[in-house]
């Protein structure tokens, strides 16, 4: 389902009939839906396009998806796997515009770093369209990882964390806006919600440097994050994370721009 080619290399031929639209166009996807709504059960969205370099919709998005899916009777699947359980300073990113997926897909913070454990959640008048017998996984219900993923469920809304990371992800944000100016040749935009930032990059400025060279330099200096396309890097530590802890992030980058760059 993929429309990065990196990910569907490899695995061709593909399912017919996956048709896409543009993130954010919402008359494009009305379109789609329009003329095959017969034909589609339902729209998978990333409420927060991670892969994409922490691409944040226009307001209004979600929930004129959410008018679309219910407008022509399909099902609205919330992909939460790196957005969801509190990473973008709400327990889910579709929270920021108040909206409700029939379906949502959960996974990596929902381990709790213990464990992997993924899940699918929705009402029971879709769960149980799947009768007993109809749809099997070796490794599903497996009990650990159920205990984990409550446990960490637990924490999650015990210690408030999505009121926590909104809140610091606005100190991240406010840190690395005070580092853009000083280096405006190199750094276009910095952007997130909660703890899932990024910073895009100026490629033509910075070649032949990318942003894998910038993500192995803050390595050596103990600060660990990913690149994506070549001039993105995406900030998203780990939920365990203090206020104290933030500025390291900062500073390692803040100290590759002053050191490395002409």
């Amino acid at each position: 389902m993929s429309g990065d080619n990196e990910a569907t290399r490899g695995f061709w031929p593909l399912v017919s009939f996956h048709p896409k639209v543009d993130f954010g166009d919402a008359v494009g996807l009305e379109k789609i839906f329009k003329g095959n709504c017969d034909r589609i059960a339902g729209f998978l969205i990333v409420p927060i396009q991670g892969e994409g370099g922490v691409i944040i919709p226009p307001y209004g998005y979600l929930k004129s998806v959410r008018d679309l899916c219910t407008k022509y009777n399909i099902l609205m699947v919330d992909d939460g796997i790196q957005s969801g359980l509190a990473r973008s300073g709400r327990m889910l990113a579709c929270d920021w515009e108040e909206v409700r997926p029939d379906v949502v897909i959960l996974g990596k913070a929902l381990g709790g770093g213990v464990i992997p454990v993924s899940a699918v959640l929705a009402d029971k008048d879709i769960m149980l369209c799947i009768r007993p017998g109809e749809q099997g996984s070796t490794f599903g219900c497996n009990p650990l990882a159920s205990a984990v993923a409550i446990a960490s469920l637990d924490v999650i809304r015990d210690e408030r964390l999505a009121e926590r990371f909104a809140q610091m992800g606005e100190e991240v944000r406010n840190q690395l806006n005070k580092i853009q100016p000083k280096y405006p040749n190199y750094i276009k935009e910095v952007r997130g919600r909660g703890l899932f930032n990024a910073v895009e990059l100026n490629s033509k400025n910075l070649s032949p440097v990318c942003a894998y060279d910038i993500c192995l330099k803050l390595k050596e200096r103990g600060v660990l994050i990913k690149p994506t396309h070549d001039a993105i890097i995406r900030l998203t530590p780990p939920l365990s994370m203090s206020l104290e802890e933030l500025p390291e992030g900062s500073k390692a980058i803040s100290y590759f721009f002053e050191h490395f760059l002409p």
